[in-house]
């Protein structure tokens, strides 16, 4: 049960009930179901997510007493934390597990990569009637914007149609690099001006737009006018921003940092999230690896383990380290797990009943495995974990109310996370 704090906010928060008719015991209900929102915890979202559904025996969940068929071809090594093994990749991740939650009980059910996408980055099964807002979107919504910075980015670019903002006007997008950090000549599309185009002869044509802007509005008022005139505002700030082209600037980190979380795709764009983050960005989405490994998952573990294992260890500990680990929720997530047997391709299939995810910061427990799946990681057998709860808890640390509703097309109000319930167990 929560605890009553006797702040200046929870008596105002009390008397409003009464004034309605919610008894005490009615607003400890609530509150404890998340229906309340609270201070926030964090102030920003990095959700790393390894897209193609990631084997948990071969990361997080490692089942080295199982049979062979179900064990797989590595190895476990011990962590921070007596009695819990890791994938033998992940010596970096192992060392800073005392830091982490890690969940071994994530569970939707779901065995299709679009299906399965969508659940994970909007809480919600899909629908042929409704386009659920992305995480990101709800949370560009709700908190709009912060230092000048876009509040919500893709790194590099949109995941797919799940990333984006659904039922909610388009801009609530987030902002796409359009260009991969990892690469030697990553640029940010709209951070400068055309060659040809001086500041002067930009001045020009931004009052001209917006003078011609300004009439067809009055005119003709509607979602799309009013996105395209959000999109060029959010270019011409960009532009004009020197915060946000510093933010933007790997070359500003010192090379023993860059060395930390390694030359990789994901080094390079955990260590580019970090920086967003500084600079204000509230939700920003990481994409790394593939896999899909329906055959041969040895060689494709070993090809993608390692780097995420030390750039992921590496942003927690430098989060930690710049004293901002406590306000940025760090998320390694996948849309689904892999089967319990190895097949006769010597690769793992889709598989949803039960995946590990790993969370840090941002008011999240540290230290704690939550959950577990059975001897062959087929099933949940203890705590399970269902999406709906999930999104909650995380939209609770952001100090967002998963039970407050959206409009959808039709004047059909949506909540923001469905019917899920905030996990206090899992938060400090």
């Amino acid at each position: 049960m929560s605890k009553i704090r006797s702040s200046r906010r929870d008596l105002l928060r009390l008397g409003f009930a009464g004034g309605i008719g919610l008894s005490l015991c009615d607003m400890l209900r609530l509150d404890s179901a998340g229906a309340i929102a609270g201070a926030p915890k964090a102030d920003s979202i990095i959700y790393l997510f390894l897209q193609g559904g990631i084997a948990q025996q071969e990361s997080w969940d490692p089942k080295p007493n199982a049979p062979v068929e179900n064990r797989g071809m590595f190895g476990s090594i011990p962590t921070k934390i007596p009695g819990v093994r890791f994938n033998e990749l992940m010596p970096h991740t192992a060392k800073i597990v005392d830091r982490l939650t890690v969940i071994r009980s994530m569970t939707h059910g779901e065995n299709d990569h679009d299906r399965g996408v969508h659940i994970m980055f909007t809480g919600y099964d899909p629908s042929p009637i409704i386009s659920y807002p992305s995480f990101g979107s709800v949370v560009s919504h709700q908190l709009g914007d912060r230092n000048e910075m876009p509040p919500f980015i893709n790194l590099p670019n949109q995941i797919d149609n799940a990333s984006g903002p659904g039922f909610l006007p388009s801009r609530f997008n987030g902002f796409s690099l359009g260009s991969d950090p990892a690469s030697k000549k990553f640029k940010v599309r709209d951070l400068g001006l055309p060659q040809d185009v001086t500041p002067e002869r930009f001045r020009n044509r931004k009052e001209m737009l917006n003078a011609v802007s300004k009439d067809f509005i009055e005119r003709y008022p509607g979602d799309k006018i009013d996105t395209r005139d959000a999109f060029y505002q959010r270019a011409y700030d960009l532009i004009h921003s020197e915060k946000a082209k510093k933010a933007f600037d790997l070359s500003r980190e010192k090379e023993s940092t860059r060395d930390t979380y390694g030359r990789s795709e994901v080094g390079s764009r955990l260590l580019l999230a970090r920086r967003l983050v500084e600079a204000g960005v509230r939700f920003i989405t990481v994409q790394y690896g593939e896999w899909d490994h329906h055959a041969k998952l040895e060689p494709g573990i070993k090809k993608h383990v390692p780097p995420f294992d030390q750039a992921f260890a590496a942003l927690v500990s430098d989060l930690e380290q710049r004293g901002m680990l406590e306000r940025t929720l760090v998320i390694a997530s996948t849309e689904f797990g892999r089967t319990p047997s190895i097949n006769t391709l010597a690769g793992r299939d889709h598989w949803g009943k039960v995946f590990s995810i790993a969370m840090a910061g941002g008011g999240m427990q540290r230290g704690l495995i939550y959950g577990a799946s059975d001897a062959i990681a087929a099933e949940p057998a203890r705590d399970p974990l269902t999406i709906p709860d999930w999104s909650s808890t995380m939209y609770h640390l952001l100090g967002i109310n998963g039970h407050d509703t959206l409009m959808a097309p039709g004047n059909r109000p949506i909540e923001i996370a469905r019917g899920g319930k905030v996990r206090r167990e899992l938060l400090l």
